[in-house]
């Protein structure tokens, strides 16, 4: 299989950040995932929203030289998947005076999981992902 295919399913995440200047302390928690084979970053972007609204989309080599080596460690950053309207879409979510990491990630974890399915003939018919905060408020819920 090439490297460039996927085997795993993948991921679309946004994690919007209170302060518009991405300081990269979450790098070493994703690079930690790659790094252990658990994903594969497939495409990276920071959006800011600043206080008018404005959008503004960074990449890595925009950021502050400190900041983007926090990053350095996420091999597979192959960049390019997400688009201006994918950016500008996720943007929308934003609070003003804000920004988000946006990142594809493919769940590389899932591919002997995906080859059995595929080898057995089947086929994943439907996926869903439920974030941890709804989760956490669901499992508080039933303990009262």
């Amino acid at each position: 299989m090439s490297d460039n295919l996927l085997a795993g399913p993948v991921d679309i995440v946004v994690i919007e950040f209170a302060d518009p200047k991405p300081n990269g302390l979450v790098a070493p928690a994703i690079a930690e995932l790659v790094e252990s084979g658990t994903i594969r970053i497939l495409d990276l972007v920071f959006v800011v929203k600043d206080a008018d609204g404005d959008i503004l989309t960074l990449e890595l080599s925009d950021l502050d030289p400190d900041v983007a080596a926090q990053f350095d460690d996420l091999d597979g950053e192959s960049g390019g998947l997400l688009s201006d309207e994918d950016v500008l879409q996720a943007a929308e979510a934003l609070e003003p005076g804000t920004a988000a990491l946006m990142a594809i990630f493919e769940n590389s974890w899932a591919r002997k999981v995906v080859s059995a399915v595929v080898d057995a003939g089947g086929r994943v018919v439907a996926h869903d992902r439920l974030d941890a905060e709804t989760v956490n408020l669901a499992l508080l819920s039933l303990d009262d």
